[in-house]
């Protein structure tokens, strides 16, 4: 085998987990590996640290898939990595039948990503060395899960920096092009054909969950309470309004959100099924609001749920205009100005409002951009949480930094005159581990705090 023998002056990196070695790290390369092959790695005095697989073409020239010897990624290689992929999730993972079988690096299979929905699994080849092996993986893939079909999504341009091209389609068996997974105990309905990414985003799947508290005990700002009545010569408590009427509507102790950024709609079901008055569901896709609608039918919340097709931003901005117009029309200074002409902004407020927005940032040169993007949806998200209300927020950027994303919310509630409380901080789901020393896993920052005003 082929080896690659790394500088001396090199940082660690390698000893502390980080799987990938750049260019700039080696010193010599001796024999004559073929693209995609594996290679030994060792260090500048020979001693044997690891085996990756070999692209000269890309800027990280090794990519780690053992710390023993290995000699070949054969089929049984396959087998025994994605047993052990199982095992992780069955063991954190016992409700639901989907979920992300094979995440990259954290599983020691750099450049794959396997998701598993329902009885199909979806596969992301996502490099040279990957891809060498694409009928291994399928063989392996059958063994260890039985599924009915797999289904590859490898059409992602990050392929082209290997000099592969974007390719999709069946890998084998029948996959249908909508899938129904549950999660959460909901039925969400997954179009892998054309779906962003592998068509579904189970890194929230938590996060998703934490947002039940947010949902129940807004009733007592409407006025209403639970009281004694006689029912049918029974006294029961039911809730009565200020005017002293029993209240009949089910969710009147429940949270108006609003959830932007909706994709599947994938907050706003987990919102319904924990008892939120209303929802509005917003995304700028109508292909995403009409995926929205479906998994609302499917799980029988659609007289709950309205849905908006605009861009979040512009959106946002609107309500805060109409909010303000309304403020100032109030004000005793603004009294002479013309108040016969409608608002043209509606300024709308909710309970709980939910920013799930994509990434922002996906090189280190866009972040300042970046961090301006965050800084507006979140500075005119908390203006329209009703006092002591919620904001959710999330920023799935690498490069916007745990400590950055906090500062810049921090920012947007100073401009906005907000005081926020962190209820709760938390990343990406168990079906997506961490290898501690690979900062780049760390990714997805979600947060819930509560608004009030200063």
């Amino acid at each position: 085998m082929a080896a690659v023998y790394l500088q001396r002056k090199r940082k660690k990196r390698l000893e502390q987990g980080q799987p990938w070695i750049f260019q700039n790290e080696v010193d010599r390369v001796e024999g004559e590996p073929q693209v995609g092959s594996l290679v030994s790695v060792l260090s500048h005095i020979g001693q044997f640290l690891a085996v990756g697989y070999y692209n000269p073409k890309s800027q990280i020239v090794v990519r780690v898939v053992s710390y023993k010897p290995l000699e070949a990624m054969s089929k049984a290689f396959f087998v025994e990595r994605f047993q052990q992929c199982l095992a992780l999730r069955t063991r954190f993972i016992k409700q639901g039948d989907a979920y992300r079988l094979v995440y990259g690096e954290a599983d020691f299979l750099p450049g794959l990503i396997v998701d598993k929905f329902a009885d199909v699994l979806v596969v992301q080849i996502l490099t040279l060395g990957m891809d060498t092996c694409r009928q291994q993986i399928v063989d392996a893939l059958v063994e260890v899960m039985q599924p009915a079909g797999i289904y590859e999504r490898s059409d992602v341009s990050i392929r082209e920096l290997e000099g592969l091209e974007q390719v999709k389609g069946n890998l084998y068996g029948e996959t249908p092009q909508f899938v129904t997974i549950n999660e959460n105990s909901l039925q969400i309905e997954v179009d892998i054909y054309e779906g962003q990414k592998t068509g579904y985003f189970f890194d929230q799947r938590e996060n998703r969950a934490a947002i039940a508290p947010l949902m129940l005990g807004w009733g007592k700002k409407s006025g209403i309470e639970l009281k004694e009545r006689e029912l049918e010569g029974k006294l029961e408590l039911v809730p009565v309004n200020a005017n002293d009427k029993i209240v009949t509507f089910p969710y009147w102790d429940g949270a108006a959100v609003l959830e932007c950024f909706s994709h599947t709609g994938s907050f706003t079901l987990n919102a319904c099924v924990n008892g939120a008055k209303k929802v509005t569901c917003l995304d700028i896709s109508e292909r995403a609001i009409e995926s929205a609608k479906r998994n609302m039918k499917l799980n029988g919340f659609e007289d709950r749920v309205e849905y908006v097709v605009a861009d979040a931003f512009e959106y946002l901005r609107e309500q805060v205009r109409g909010l303000d117009l309304r403020k100032s029309r109030s004000t005793a200074a603004e009294k002479k100005q013309d108040t016969s002409k409608p608002l043209e902004a509606q300024g709308r407020t909710w309970d709980v409002v939910i920013l799930d927005p994509p990434a922002f940032a996906k090189t280190r040169s866009a972040v300042e951009g970046a961090s301006r993007g965050y800084k507006d949806i979140n500075l005119h998200g908390m203006k329209l949480v009703n006092e002591g209300g919620f904001l959710v927020t999330a920023s799935c950027s690498f490069h916007m930094r745990p400590e950055l994303f906090l500062q810049t919310i921090q920012e947007a509630a100073i401009d906005a005159g907000k005081i926020l409380r962190l209820v709760e901080f938390r990343g990406a789901g168990k079906d997506h581990p961490q290898i501690l020393g690979v900062e780049e896993g760390h990714y997805l920052k979600f947060a819930i705090f509560e608004v009030r005003s200063k």
